[in-house]
């Protein structure tokens, strides 16, 4: 039995931050015509994460749904560079690294989105053939005083930080792919919505009917605090090994797990909100972290190897067990001498100082041999091969020569 229009529209709120305008997404549905539901990713990186998820996520709701998605690769917008978000011009990629990165986003996008309800297509397919005529065109339906109302141009603007002319191309080209493409509705994130509405904007300069714009919001990192990105080291890919994406989704805060299943389960809400109400009541927060894990991983996986990685997260942190392929650590002591062993935990990468190294010590957090060290001016010796452990995560084969 389909769905009505309002219970559609519940499914197209679910996580989103803002929809421009909702009562046009119940115009459309009222139609009963399929929408073209368009979303961009440059191939900037070579893997997906999670964090571009949150937006398949949506795409996949709009699929089952029972509409037709565009899955874009800005192969000619990566060869500019998206400016947002940046506070100094970024170095633009080779069209070969753009060309190796989206042959592996082409390659991951359907564990996540269904193949036959799936366009996908690449920018380039349009504007690698525009004259430069077409370009001026274009250019002349926005004006400077339009871009310098995005926040970062102005900003950089103000501070006297350059923004090269390139970069103004940018948004028309993101908004032109909707003027290809003949959009419906465009996703993005918060910090695209810019760009989002140029694209309604040229389509109505080139006669067509305006995109409606829906943002996502934008999925914090392990830390907790800057957006998931490869370049910050905070991400989780979408190919990693089970055991990994397991350990990382494990890694998170307990708070910053709710934002997790609101944007990455496919839970009903109202299952995400009983399990909140029962760790309030008193349910090991770890316990319901771990349903989220086996989720996460089973998508990408299984459900076999997500319970492997349960498993095996388990033995490893709760037992004490010591993983078999953590990394070695070779330091030269010299013959008859010895290294203070905060220094070795700090060059093993294990702490980032030599007080952070002290101040575990302090705290009983760090092991050598699986037996706890309390001497803060312990030295290791020549010729001293050992497992160092660092709280309840962090591993180190150390060898002293």
């Amino acid at each position: 039995m389909s769905k009505s229009i309002a219970e559609q529209l519940e499914v197209i709120r679910r996580g989103a931050v803002e929809i421009l305008l909702e009562p046009e997404i119940a115009q459309r549905l009222a139609s009963g015509r399929p929408m073209r539901v368009k979303a961009g990713f440059d191939p900037t990186a070579p893997d997906l994460h999670l964090g571009h998820t949150v937006l398949l996520n949506k795409m996949r709701q709009f699929q089952e749904l029972g509409h037709q998605v565009v899955f874009l690769i800005g192969d000619f917008t990566g060869l500019i560079g998206d400016p947002t978000g940046k506070n100094a011009t970024r170095p633009p990629l080779t069209p070969e690294e753009v060309a190796d990165n989206a042959r592996t986003y082409e390659a991951q996008v359907f564990r996540i989105l269904d193949r036959e309800r799936t366009v996908i297509r690449f920018n380039s397919e349009w504007m690698a053939g525009m004259s430069a005529a077409d370009m001026i065109r274009l250019a002349a339906q926005h004006t400077v005083a339009r871009m310098l109302e995005r926040d970062d141009f102005r900003k950089r603007y103000d501070n006297e930080r350059a923004i090269a002319i390139h970069e103004f191309l940018y948004p028309l080209v993101q908004g032109y792919d909707s003027v290809a493409l003949e959009a419906d509705v465009e996703l993005g994130g918060t910090d695209q919505k810019f760009n989002l509405l140029v694209g309604r904007q040229l389509q109505q300069a080139y006669g067509q009917r305006p995109q409606t714009v829906l943002t996502m919001p934008l999925l914090e990192g392990l830390d907790g605090v800057q957006k998931m990105s490869k370049s910050l080291n905070n991400y989780i890919g979408i190919t990693e090994s089970p055991k990994d994406m397991f350990g990382k989704l494990m890694r998170i805060s307990d708070d910053l797990m709710w934002r997790y299943f609101e944007l990455l389960s496919f839970r009903a809400l109202g299952e995400i909100e009983a399990l909140r109400r029962a760790v309030a009541n008193g349910r090991n927060p770890r316990d319901v972290k771990f349903e989220l894990a086996r989720e996460i991983v089973a998508r990408f996986h299984d459900a076999a190897s997500a319970e492997a990685a349960q498993r095996g997260f388990i033995e490893q942190f709760s037992h004490g067990a010591v993983p078999q392929d953590i990394p070695v650590f070779e330091i030269a002591a010299g013959a008859g001498e010895s290294v203070p062993l905060v220094t070795i935990i700090k060059d093993a990468g294990l702490t980032a100082s030599t007080s952070e190294a002290r101040r575990m010590i302090k705290q009983g957090a760090v092991k050598v041999d699986q037996e706890r060290v309390s001497d803060l001016d312990l030295t290791l010796r020549a010729g001293t091969d050992i497992v160092l452990q660092v709280g309840k995560r962090r591993f180190a084969r150390v060898r002293v020569f």
